[in-house]
């Protein structure tokens, strides 16, 4: 390829080597790394993200850009050549907004604030947490005044975690389903066939649980060879290029679905990542379209495929031979309806599917009212108590399983919650294509066989990146822009038949 468009690359590859070890710090701390170390931690990473920004941003990476843009005109508009170029165009302008030294401040900052959220988390005690979260929210405050003017304060932050989103769309979704699956909760509630979840609440040996979490994602195509698992408070996933993405998850040893279905949710994003070009890696297009397209391929694994009677078609057996004494009487049926039940549940990540999004439109709701300026930082604890009981009629019995639950404040994140709930839509989205393409694939499941989706994934999601935003991959995909119906649709047949409503 021509020379600029080279030098371009060359940049982009130091640029990507440093945020690479910076997210290898990152995933030290969160993992392995000794309590006492986080305060030198965090000034290396802030360090490292410093040096990546200034690169980013620099006249150097300008001029070249424009010269590559010129040399790569004349190409297929999706080459990568000429995507790489685009988004590099996009996140320059973005970049060049902020400045070097809120960037320093802001992962220093965030740094030292997750490690204080553990310790709060654990105390179940948010005052501990309070003045950590309040410098946070002060500098995503600030964040968002480097985009003024805005439709809405909340708008560059969305931004950043789905590009193109704007507040007022995510609104108008939300404002779509809330009402429909308040409805469903409420068939259920009412009319609904009693589903016992017992069975999956008993001591789980933990090794048996990682073992099997282990083998069910190599099953779905998760590489060990570019990959491992480890242990955290709070599972996530994170890669430092093509042939090193990393899962974590975490356990209960009283119940079956914490660490399970958490492993299968990292092992979506994780394939996701293996997927991508090799063409594309030390690019910032290795990243995914968009946390929504990234949630959807976490979701999908998690619920579409883990969650669906298929699925245990093929593995219940094996489940039963790891857990004889606590599985080994019970059905392959109530087994199934058991991991689908439906209750008001404390804990977003392990919220079944029909309550899954009134957890995120509480977090939706206070986030932008925290954006706004509408709330403070030392209300959250009885605000969110309050939505709780509001959304789902339970009451958090203290910081820990309420306010404190997710890291996502703690680290910076405020903007990200709402992709899982889009997630979730693009994923029904995604699945009535796959199967239009795939005519057998409840069958393969049922055989344990996962090659062709995983080939039907990597031609059409992973392998891009993010070359295309997530709009435009979505379109490209299924035909059809973002929508509700699928993912409604696929609730109400799905917990229809478990449920016995009809």
């Amino acid at each position: 390829m021509s020379d600029k468009y080279q030098q371009l690359r060359e940049l982009l590859g130091e640029i990507f080597d440093l945020e690479a070890a910076s997210a290898v710090l990152h995933w030290d701390q969160r993992t392995y790394m000794p309590p006492g170390g986080n305060s030198v931690r965090a000034l290396q990473i802030a360090t490292l993200k410093r040096l990546a920004h200034e690169k980013f941003t620099s006249d150097e990476l300008g001029a070249t850009l424009e010269a590559a843009k010129a040399e790569v005109s004349s190409l297929d508009p999706d080459s990568d050549e000429v995507r790489v170029v685009q988004k590099v165009e996009r996140d320059f302008d973005r970049k060049r907004k902020v400045p070097t030294k809120w960037v320093s401040e802001f992962f220093r900052i965030t740094a030292l604030t997750e490690h204080a959220w553990v310790k709060a988390r654990a105390n179940a005690d948010f005052a501990q947490f309070q003045p950590h979260l309040e410098e946070v929210v002060e500098l995503r405050r600030q964040y968002i005044e480097f985009f003024a003017p805005y439709d809405h304060p909340y708008d560059p932050l969305l931004d950043y975690f789905e590009p193109g989103m704007k507040t007022s769309e995510v609104k108008a979704v939300f404002n779509e389903l809330r009402p429909r699956q308040v409805d469903l909760v409420q068939d259920i509630a009412e009319r609904g066939t009693p589903v016992d979840g017992s069975m999956l609440h008993q001591p789980f040996d933990e090794g048996k649980q990682w073992d099997f979490g282990v083998e069910v994602a190599k099953a779905l195509g998760y590489d060990f060879e570019r990959g491992r698992q480890d242990k955290t408070i709070h599972p996530f996933t994170i890669g430092f290029g093509v042939d090193d993405v990393r899962i974590t998850t975490r356990f209960d040893p009283n119940y079956l679905g914490t660490a399970l279905f958490g492993t299968m949710h990292e092992a979506g994003h994780a394939m996701y990542g293996q997927g991508v070009s090799p063409n594309l890696d030390r690019t910032n297009l290795i990243e995914g379209a968009s946390l929504g397209i990234h949630e959807s391929q976490s979701r999908m694994m998690e619920n579409l495929v883990g969650r669906s009677r298929p699925f245990w078609v093929a593995f219940y057996p094996r489940l039963q031979e790891v857990f004889p004494s606590q599985l080994g009487e019970v059905d392959l049926e109530s087994f199934y309806r058991a991991i689908n039940k439906v209750e008001r549940s404390l804990i977003r990540v392990e919220a079944d599917e029909a309550t899954y999004n009134l957890h995120i439109m509480l977090r939706f709701e206070i986030e932008t009212a925290l954006m706004e300026g509408k709330i403070s930082v030392g209300e959250l604890p009885e605000i969110w108590n309050s939505k709780m009981e509001e959304y789902l009629g339970i009451l958090p019995p203290d910081d820990a399983k309420g306010v404190l639950q997710d890291v996502h404040w703690s680290s910076g994140y405020i903007g990200y919650f709402p992709t899982y709930a889009l997630g979730n839509l693009m994923a029904s989205q995604l699945w009535i294509k796959i199967e239009e393409d795939i005519p057998n694939l409840s069958r393969q499941i049922e055989r344990g066989e996962f090659g062709d989706l995983l080939a039907w994934l990597r031609e059409n999601i992973h392998q891009h990146g993010a070359k295309f935003e997530p709009m435009e991959l979505l379109q490209r995909v299924t035909g059809s822009g973002l929508s509700a119906e699928p993912y409604m649709r696929y609730l109400r047949n799905k917990y229809t038949d478990i449920y016995k409503l009809s």
